[in-house]
């Protein structure tokens, strides 16, 4: 049996994802992927770059893909998210490693698009195999959504699937939410993190 590790925002689930799953169940038997989760105090983290939840992406997954894969909130970081660094020297950036792998037997590799992150994934010996990045990102979609809840013309729902359009419809308090918020998120080693909660409990 392999397993493909996709570890991704996933926020929003855009065409790209679903086209790099699709992809991914050609080449693996089980393909698990998992939404990057941030946590403090147990109660996800949501921000402008990170608007919906967990809950929200697994059914965006699901709406699309059914039981066909895994779907985890293994990639979860916990409050103080400084814990996590410096790579490798930080004991917390391993047992991330462990729970990534949680339920993998045999053979596994896992799938980036970006080659920074590839390196990093091979330090970790999570077998990366690098493929080429997708034009459409989830970042531009966000932008496009958030535009639209400010009243402009916008085509975000062409970047999506019918039923993501519906569940992002569904959820569109969040949306309008974040539409006019600051974007509370630090970068730190190619990675967003919230503010909250970096060095915080």
């Amino acid at each position: 049996m392999k397993t493909a590790l996709y570890l991704a925002h996933l926020n929003p689930v855009t065409k790209a994802h679903i086209e790099i799953i699709e992809e991914l169940k050609k080449k693996a038997d089980i393909v698990k992927v998992m939404p990057v989760v941030f946590k403090m105090n147990d109660v996800e983290i949501n921000s402008k770059s990170f608007p919906f939840d967990f809950k929200v992406r697994k059914k965006m997954l699901e709406s699309v893909f059914g039981n066909s894969i895994v779907i985890t909130d293994d990639y979860a970081f916990f409050a103080p998210f400084k814990k996590y660094f410096p790579p490798l020297l930080a004991p917390k950036s391993w047992e991330l490693r462990k729970k990534v792998l949680n339920g993998v037997t045999g053979e596994f590799f896992s799938y980036t698009g970006d080659k920074a992150e590839g390196i990093m994934l091979r330090i970790y010996r999570l077998r990366p195999q690098v493929g080429q990045r997708k034009k459409l990102s989830a970042a531009s979609v966000k932008e496009k959504m958030y535009d639209a809840a400010l009243g402009r013309d916008t085509n975000w729902k062409l970047s999506v699937t019918k039923s993501i359009a519906d569940i992002i419809e569904e959820e569109w308090k969040t949306v309008t939410k974040y539409a006019r918020s600051e974007d509370m998120t630090t970068r730190i080693a190619g990675m967003k993190f919230p503010k909250e909660g970096w060095a915080s409990k």
